[in-house]
């Protein structure tokens, strides 16, 4: 295998039908819990850590504020503990340098939990398929979430760019920052009467400031969001939200009284749009793939056993779960109209929704200042993507600097909407991943990627579904 940095693009033949298009008719989004590239990816450094960190940046250790370096202890991918991915744990983690605001990454705590805590990373045979993915396809260097926090928030600038309340809201930098208290409640238009969110602003940062759910419906949103852009487009582009449940907090859709349409009690939603676009079963989209059924764009919520998820030690099925999907598609004999297949229409992102807390040595860009403006709450630390099509050159490694809306971005311009529509996260970054794709290479012929736990396993799978975060 060679490894192909930014500056430097390898083709690589492995068919002999030339690309003719310049756009995915598919693009699925599969969004994993809680990891960092130095939490995650160690195993991309290969044998004596010579592809370590060039072209991979990856390290191995990390650092305290008194000077000292930790080795990263090796764990398995499910442990009973995870860090702190609060937005209060991203101030303490990033221990701003307000002479040069950039983050110094050194403010974990050192001792007081297992093995270092959160200075670990994961046994690189505990995520194999994973491995395969990224050195098969496209892996980005500098992926950075959107915002400082945690899950709900991050699923938000994920599906619509922003966590704020209102468009007025997300231009004046006022943000939903953490998940609801109490921790595991339900989000959105479904939220429990007296929940609380928690807001911050350049006039309330560091600290953060409560909005309550009183009267029933006061987190029940009213903005634009990525589903927006697709159904006001001429002709509509299909889309689907595979989730777990409706109330949990990576349920983005939940935000939004337009898709939700609850019932008068806030205790359901009955909307049309939820009822056609959102699935409760996330195992529904290898059965979806599998009847040609596949969206024009589809967002992938897991389970928590398949989530990557720290805090239970079964939560081990993530790796297989995303290779699952891959397979699924990769080996789809499904035709679009124009005959072409689900493979060599469908572009396939793999991100993770927030660091989790763990370590990790790349410090985010922040977009301004504290206390004037968007860099309050964003940019977030880094979190793995992994980009995988019949167009992505093997062993791809590239170096750009990626956020959410750097997705969503790409969305909009593979749909033929405007770069930058929704005016929020699309707006504010200004990279688009159009970079992992040679449309000028001859497709890539799928190669099964091997994992311990195969489609059947999941589509078979009757264990009560656990939310893919709580806390």
């Amino acid at each position: 295998m060679k490894i192909v940095a930014k500056s430097l693009i390898l083709f690589v033949s492995f068919g002999a039908i030339l690309a003719d298009a310049q756009s995915f008719q598919h693009i699925v989004l599969i969004v994993q819990e809680n990891r960092t590239p130095d939490n995650l990816f160690q195993g991309l450094c290969g044998p004596g850590r010579k592809l370590c960190p060039v072209p991979y940046d990856l390290q191995n250790f990390g650092i305290d504020q008194a000077g000292n370096k930790f080795a990263l202890v090796e764990t398995p991918l499910g442990t009973s503990y995870g860090g702190d991915h609060s937005h209060t744990g991203f101030l303490r983690q990033c221990d701003l340098d307000d002479q040069t605001n950039t983050c110094r990454m050194d403010g974990l705590p050192t001792t007081g939990c297992p093995l270092q805590c959160v200075y670990t990373y994961v046994n690189p045979a505990d995520v194999g398929p994973y491995l395969t993915i990224a050195q098969q396809y496209g892996w980005a260097n500098y992926m950075f979430q959107t915002n400082q926090g945690p899950t709900m928030t991050a699923h938000q600038f994920i599906f619509a760019g922003t966590s704020a309340p209102t468009a007025d809201d997300d231009a004046e930098a006022t943000f939903v920052s953490n998940n609801p208290d109490p921790n595991g409640a339900d989000g959105g238009c479904l939220a429990p009467l007296g929940e609380i969110y928690w807001l911050i602003s350049p006039q309330s940062w560091p600290e953060e400031y409560q909005l309550v759910n009183d009267p029933l419906g006061t987190f029940c949103f009213s903005h634009a969001t990525m589903a927006t852009l697709l159904d006001n487009n001429q002709p509509a582009i299909s889309w689907k939200y595979y989730t777990v449940g409706p109330y949990a907090i990576a349920t983005a859709p939940n935000w939004f009284r337009q898709i939700c349409e609850p019932d008068s009690g806030y205790q359901e939603c009955t909307g049309q749009e939820w009822i056609n676009n959102v699935d409760l079963y996330p195992q529904d989209v290898l059965r979806d793939i599998n009847a040609c059924k596949l969206p024009n764009m589809t967002w992938v919520i897991p389970s928590g056993q398949n989530s990557d998820h720290p805090g239970d030690p079964t939560f081990t099925g993530g790796p297989s779960w995303v290779a699952s999907i891959v397979n699924a598609i990769g080996e789809s004999k499904c035709q679009n109209p124009d005959g072409s297949t689900y493979w060599n229409s469908t572009a396939i992102f793999i991100t993770w929704d927030d660091w989790g807390g763990w370590y990790d040595h790349e410090p985010p860009t922040l977009l301004s200042v504290p206390s004037q403006g968007q860099g309050d709450y964003q940019y977030g630390f880094r979190v793995p993507l992994v980009v995988v099509s019949a167009y992505t050159p093997l062993g791809y490694v590239d170096n750009g600097r990626y956020d959410f809306g750097s997705i969503l971005r790409f969305v909009e311009q593979n749909f033929g909407i405007p770069e930058g529509a929704l005016n929020f996260a699309d707006a504010r970054s200004t990279t688009d991943l159009t970079s992992f794709f040679d449309w000028n290479q001859k497709l890539r012929v799928f190669q099964h990627i091997v994992a311990p736990m195969s489609i059947d396993y999941f589509l078979n799978d009757t264990s009560p579904m656990q939310p893919p975060d709580d806390y």
